[in-house]
């Protein structure tokens, strides 16, 4: 295994310190486990994405508040 030295701004070495399971996880872990999750998007799962943020900005979606109150909760 070749270990190489990267540089990353603050700001993302915080963001990827806060996206760690546990405390003893390394950068390397949580940076595999992202690109994992994003090659688990299939395209379908990307059209349906696509999909669903059209029908979002289109005003095709219903609000917890409102969902709560349609339920009588």
């Amino acid at each position: 295994m070749t270990i190489s030295t990267i540089q990353v701004k603050q700001e993302t070495k915080k963001t990827l310190q806060s996206m760690k399971l546990h405390p003893r996880e390394t950068y390397e872990e949580v940076i595999e486990r992202m690109i994992e999750d994003l090659n688990e998007l299939n395209e379908e799962t990307i059209r349906e994405v696509e999909e669903a943020r059209r029908e979002i900005e289109s005003g095709k979606f219903v609000t917890h508040e409102q969902l709560k109150k349609d339920l009588g909760l």
